[in-house]
């Protein structure tokens, strides 16, 4: 009798009925898209009452609020453009900042369009520490951009601003001590573990370098201010226009005030593109500003309705397709 032998080898093809397993990168590009949902989900309450309000509101303010919000996005995309010396692809480098402001508002506060921002940058080349040394300017150049805008403002209008209704009273003394413990953590932390410090240093040795390339060419260093500047400038004409749709009887120039004074001051709080937090800190600054309480909040929801939560979904589907193209 002839001896049967059986294969051990599995048959080669596709099985039919059985599962396959799907590519690591196809599961991530559907990651924005379920925060999306959530957060949506979560907040469904405050997103009809937002779309009450834009109702309401006249249209041709409303469109140049979201022309001020699209503009954002390239303001972006030239300020990182400035950050680094090696040129950039223009047309990737603007959808990648589309996708980080989704990033961000899926993300605690800067991370998610650092992150975004950080693996573009690698892939089109640039080394891992000069790319976060770009980063880390970048986040330089736009924060002292939006308080020296908020400070000439000050300046100009002293009285736009009930500062002392913004915090409580006796509030001040806590606020600065805490902040004075927390340097002198971070420094004696810096001080006593030598690993921690030799990595800062070696850092800040990085950043620097970068920092006198790419203001040794008069062009990277135009873009990097010019759209440092730009930036929350179109940030605070996005809510002016708003707020001029919704009849918020607030000067123009003292709702941009208001603005970049909210910013500045939940730009520590890590929540996800500082849902909740931003909303909150508008409404008091507002209100600071001398506009009534209710209209304060229909004209920040509406605000939050155009520049966050209209292109939430359509950024987060273009940083899946980034993710599966390999942009980033």
């Amino acid at each position: 009798m002839t001896a049967v032998r059986f294969s051990q080898t599995p048959p080669r093809g596709p099985l039919k009925g059985l599962p396959r397993r799907l590519p690591l990168r196809s599961v991530l590009c559907l990651v924005p898209l379920a925060l999306v949902l959530v957060i949506g989900v979560r907040h469904r309450a405050v997103l009809a009452e937002g779309f009450g309000h834009l109702r309401a509101a006249e249209w041709p303010w409303l469109l140049a609020a979201a022309l001020a919000t699209c503009l954002t996005w390239v303001a972006a995309a030239v300020t990182r453009q400035g950050a680094v010396v090696e040129r950039l692809p223009a047309r990737r480098l603007l959808a990648t900042q589309f996708a980080a402001g989704a990033a961000n508002h899926l993300l605690p506060t800067g991370l998610g369009a650092g992150a975004v921002n950080l693996r573009f940058m690698t892939v089109c080349g640039v080394p891992l520490a000069r790319s976060s040394a770009a980063l880390a300017l970048y986040m330089l150049a736009e924060s002292v951009a939006r308080l020296a805008l908020l400070a000439g403002l000050l300046v100009a209008f002293p009285g736009a601003l009930r500062i002392g209704g913004l915090l409580p009273d006796g509030a001040t003394g806590p606020l600065l001590l805490g902040a004075g413990v927390l340097l002198c953590v971070a420094v004696t932390v810096l001080l006593l573990v030598r690993r921690l410090r030799v990595a800062v240093l070696s850092f800040l040795r990085t950043a620097l370098g970068e920092a006198r390339s790419v203001h040794s060419r008069p062009a990277r260093a135009c873009a990097l201010w010019g759209g440092s500047l730009a930036f929350p400038l179109l940030q605070a004409a996005g809510l002016t226009a708003v707020g001029q749709a919704m009849d918020l009887p607030v000067p123009p120039l003292h709702m941009a005030l208001a603005y970049l004074a909210a910013t500045a001051a939940v730009a520590v709080v890590p929540t996800p593109g500082g849902i909740g937090s931003v909303e909150a800190a508008l409404v008091v600054a507002l209100v600071a500003a001398g506009g009534p309480v209710a209209v304060a909040t229909a004209v920040v929801l509406a605000f939050r309705i155009i520049t966050v939560w209209l292109p939430l979904l359509p950024g987060a589907l273009t940083l899946g397709a980034l993710v599966r193209l390999k942009v980033i």
